[in-house]
């Protein structure tokens, strides 16, 4: 297990230095882009430099706020159920997120395999690049729904003492 946390937070290092980057590439191309149609002398290819950046940068922000637990979502009704029922809900969310990143995955593989040989359009790189990052987020939801699950097992219910109610949580 300390082997796989090791390797958990590089992934998450890395992940979060490659928002960064993007950050950072996205700006300079939307700046440039700018700058250039300001001078009369517009540079194309930074409109669609920038869309694929920025695709990318969704889906690393979408892996970042996953591994950090970090996405908005509502409990409101779910946090007014019994522990048992919670941990039920709790169960069919997350496996619903594993189907949901295995099916994104999935599915971005047969993109990029339908977009291998287009090009883009003012870049000199195929579109399949627009779908690639799709398949890393789409397997990093999938095992983090798969882990949120085993978590939730093994978590153990507080048995209620006798005479009391149901205990919510």
């Amino acid at each position: 297990m300390p082997m796989l946390r090791a390797l958990a937070s590089a992934f998450d290092k890395a992940s979060l230095f490659v928002c960064c980057a993007l950050v950072t590439a996205l700006l300079g191309c939307v700046s440039l882009g700018a700058l250039t149609r300001g001078l009369g002398e517009p540079l194309i290819w930074t409109d669609e430099l920038s869309r694929f950046l920025m695709v990318w940068l969704a889906v690393f922000g979408w892996i970042v706020a996953s591994r950090k637990r970090i996405h908005v979502r509502i409990r409101f009704f779910q946090d007014r159920l019994p522990k048992h029922a919670h941990k039920a809900t709790e169960i069919a969310i997350q496996s619903a997120m594993t189907l949901f990143g295995a099916l994104v995955a999935a599915y971005s593989v047969g993109l990029i395999g339908r977009n291998h040989d287009l090009d883009a359009t003012t870049l000199p790189i195929s579109m399949a690049w627009m779908y690639a990052p799709m398949v890393l987020g789409g397997a990093v939801t999938a095992l983090q729904g798969v882990s949120e699950v085993i978590g939730t097992l093994r978590r153990r219910l507080p048995q209620p003492a006798a005479g009391e109610g149901t205990i919510v949580e």
